[in-house]
């Protein structure tokens, strides 16, 4: 078994503080994690740290810098660029050092601080990917438009389809103290909000957030020390894609629940996929889902990446009331990026810590009832891209 045991997690709240440093909040969420897994910052032996874009050598170096702000004791620190995967990516890199008997107890992290607008290139240079697509004027609305306007014309997916997305989790987001945004939103208050992109409103697209996430990972023996039966990693997935990568043929790919490791689905799909596989469950397995809405058309798109209908059935899901709190598999209860933001380094952790709170049965007003295991998916610049299972 490849399990390794969450002992504690912890946040800072999202929002935007221009005039606070992305390691302040690394250093809240750390010191949630430690009071709520029962440590102290000595017991940490590992850390293992998202970086972050636009803090200079401290944000590239954000793991060493949060130990600078908690006081070094000696230990490892890693720390990793991945794009909104990069939390998970934390994640994988704790469960390795864990499974490879090197530590017993690893703190993940991952803070952010932006400047307001669009997650812009950090440079000039005119062969960076990021910096060509800014030239052509592809910034991140407008790509996200461009799968919008394919699912409309692929599956008959509706101005109001995508406005309801939004309702649900301004709902959701409504009960959970750490999100930006906690307004619930009616569907004539969406639809009645700016164009940004066609097909795409305002309160339709993520905003830039600062935040921070934190999870320490323990090996199961030692976590079964002090909990008699802890909440597990039971399985994670990252990836990039497989050249070609035939998004474009979505709609015709196998609907198989098995991945073999050939190219008969999408990228997007394989991911979680993959982690189903490794974990032994399956998409019927899951009482809930974090999945990444940069837009309303997207979370409907990952209804169906992550095997719970079939291509072109999101929207009857959604309209069916079966992904909110209350219906046959709730996505994004803890209100997801339309509530809560980007913050890149952290929002991976961020998706699993809320899939821990659920199935402890501590997610207050948002609780899903019964919830045992659920699943994570988020997919970023460059082919990152991610999915953790949690278990009881």
């Amino acid at each position: 078994m490849k399990e390794v045991a969450v002992l504690g997690i912890g946040m800072h709240p999202w929002g935007k503080w221009p005039e606070k440093k992305f390691v302040e909040y690394a250093k809240v969420a750390a010191e949630n994690a430690l009071q709520d897994a029962g440590l102290t910052w000595k017991d940490i032996q590992f850390i293992a740290s998202g970086a972050t874009m636009y803090s200079g050598t401290e944000g590239l170096m954000a793991g060493a810098a949060l130990a600078t702000e908690m006081g070094w004791t000696g230990i490892p620190v890693v720390n990793n660029l991945n794009a909104c995967a990069t939390g998970a990516y934390a994640l994988d890199i704790a469960r390795a050092r864990i499974l490879g008997g090197l530590s017993d107890v690893v703190l993940c992290i991952g803070a952010d601080w932006a400047p307001k607008g669009f997650f812009a290139p950090t440079s000039n240079d005119p062969h960076d990917l990021d910096v060509l697509r800014f030239m052509m004027g592809i910034t991140n609305p407008s790509y996200f438009a461009l799968y919008a306007m394919r699912r409309m014309q692929t599956y008959g997916t509706t101005e109001l389809d995508l406005a309801k997305v939004k309702v649900k989790n301004s709902r959701h987001g409504s009960q959970n103290p750490n999100a930006r945004f906690q307004k619930v939103y009616t569907i004539e208050e969406v639809l009645n909000s700016p164009m940004v992109v066609s097909p795409l409103r305002l309160l339709e697209l993520c905003s830039t957030s600062d935040g921070a996430a934190a999870m320490i990972l323990t090996s199961m023996e030692y976590a079964r020390k002090r909990q008699t039966d802890p909440v597990k990693i039971a399985a994670i997935s990252t990836a990039s894609p497989v050249y070609p990568d035939a998004i474009i043929n979505v709609p015709q790919v196998s609907t198989d629940s098995t991945f073999s490791g050939e190219p008969q689905m999408s990228f997007q799909k394989s991911v979680a996929f993959r982690a189903y596989e490794e974990a032994g469950l399956g998409p019927e397995d899951m009482h809930c889902a974090e999945v990444y809405d940069l837009s309303s058309a997207y979370e409907l798109d990952w209804y169906e990446n992550i095997g719970l209908c079939k291509p072109g059935e999101a929207e009857k899901l959604l309209n069916d009331g079966d992904t909110s709190i209350g219906g046959r598999i709730p996505v994004n209860p803890s209100g997801g990026l339309g509530a809560f933001g980007e913050a890149p380094p952290a929002q991976a952790i961020a998706q699993a810590c809320e899939l821990v709170m659920q199935v402890r049965g501590t997610a207050g007003a948002r609780q899903i009832e019964g919830a045992r295991a659920g699943v994570t998916v988020n997919f970023g610049l460059l082919g990152n891209a991610s999915s953790v299972i949690v278990k009881k």
